[in-house]
């Protein structure tokens, strides 16, 4: 993702007085981000392709597909990651030769064709800071993982933001018999549609880490296989492919055996600067502690927010936790609300991370209400007042419970 103006980052064109950017999404990552900016009563203005129906004066119709630039408020945003696309859906709010106001349409945002975002509350820390990863040179490669077991494999890229499931192999494997010439004959082809399927699905122009996870020897094996098959074809890129491959052992073939193996010593010595390996960690690390009922690790928003107001989540280990669902609210309070909460733990000192509910850590840290903290020295009265005053929040909202042992 890039600016499309890059002597001017952010710049004043609404006549309300609004702050826009213009941004050119040019791989499918950027999609991602678009669709993690993009919120509910936002502006957007990008290209669009209308059905204008005309009538002439003998009273006969007319239609023709007209290109044009809408803006539009924001009511919906789909995201499909499969196929990275992302449509937003709104009314038409500025003047347009074939539009009227107000008549819903739905833009359909492309690679390489830009787009210009207004942020209905304005651009504030949280959504500066998505903005400044969206459009950062230096991102990385995405990790391909095989998930696998006899007769399954799960093709993922996992990047910094998300997991994505690129393909599914499924293959009949005969049950073992006396000789097993069968199953053996079964697990070859399996081995060969998933190798592939691999190859077609994931680019390995440039190297990237590959993972390769099973139960057993299943992933052993395919390892083998491919090493194999990079010695018949002279292939030295699957040659080199199958050499740098890791193999980490998985409970299952299924892609929720992503998060035990995203702990594996393997995997973190591979892929120690990527961001959602820390997350992983630090989400092991709040578990530990709420199972340890120590006083230093608390979730839900109440005793998360008095922990931040006394400062126990600053520097000296300090660590906030929090899903980026908050930041999507359609309520401008609820979203001030927790950017100053993200603010307040910088401000002293502490870590703020924003962890999206598309990876296994934020799945995690969404099952604990999707705000935690883990605290530079403990308290354990967090929730106690609330329970005191009448067993209620703040405007009607149950007691979350603090730091229970899971």
């Amino acid at each position: 993702m890039r600016f499309t103006n890059p002597k001017h980052s952010l710049s004043t064109v609404d006549p309300s007085g609004e702050t826009s950017v213009s941004l050119l999404p040019t791989t499918p990552e950027d999609m991602w981000h678009a669709h993690n900016l993009i919120a509910e009563s936002d502006l957007l203005r990008a290209h669009a392709i209308r059905k204008v129906v005309t009538t002439t004066s003998t009273g006969s119709t007319t239609s023709e597909r007209v290109h044009t630039d809408l803006t539009i408020r924001v009511q919906s945003v789909f995201f499909d990651p499969a196929a990275s696309s992302l449509h937003v859906s709104g009314t038409v709010c500025q003047e347009n030769p074939h539009v009227s106001l107000g008549q819903h349409h739905t833009l359909d945002l492309e690679l390489n064709r830009p787009f210009q975002l207004w942020k209905r509350s304005g651009w504030d820390s949280v959504a500066l800071k998505m903005l400044e990863e969206a459009v950062a040179e230096d991102t990385g490669e995405a990790t391909c993982a095989v998930v696998m077991q006899e007769g399954l494999a799960n093709i993922c890229l996992i990047t910094d933001f998300q997991t994505v499931i690129k393909q599914r192999v499924e293959s009949n494997i005969p049950k073992k018999r006396a000789g097993g010439s069968a199953s053996q004959g079964g697990m070859t082809s399996f081995y060969e549609k998933t190798l592939a399927t691999l190859l077609r699905t994931i680019d390995f122009t440039k190297p990237r880490p590959l993972l390769l996870c099973s139960p057993g020897f299943v992933a052993q094996d395919f390892r083998g296989y491919m090493q194999s098959e990079g010695q018949k074809r002279t292939d030295k890129k699957l040659q080199r492919i199958a050499k740098d491959a890791v193999v980490v052992h998985s409970s299952t073939g299924y892609v929720h055996s992503l998060n035990e193996v995203l702990k594996s010593p393997e995997v973190q010595a591979t892929m120690r600067d990527k961001r959602f390996t820390g997350e992983t960690s630090l989400m092991d690390q709040l578990y530990e502690r709420l199972r340890k009922d120590d006083g230093r690790a608390w979730y839900g928003a109440k005793p998360v927010e008095r922990a931040v107001k006394e400062g126990a989540v600053g520097r000296g280990g300090g660590v906030l936790l929090i899903n980026n669902k908050f930041f999507r609210s359609l309520d401008i309070k609820t979203r001030k609300r927790f950017v100053a909460l993200v603010d307040k733990v910088k401000e002293d000192g502490g870590e703020a991370r924003v962890l999206s509910s598309d990876h296994e850590s934020g799945q995690r840290l969404d099952a604990l209400g999707g705000i935690a903290a883990i605290l530079t020295y403990p308290i354990f009265d967090l929730d106690e007042d609330e329970v005191e005053e009448g067993g209620n929040g703040e405007e009607g909202e149950p007691v979350e419970e603090g730091a229970m042992i899971i």
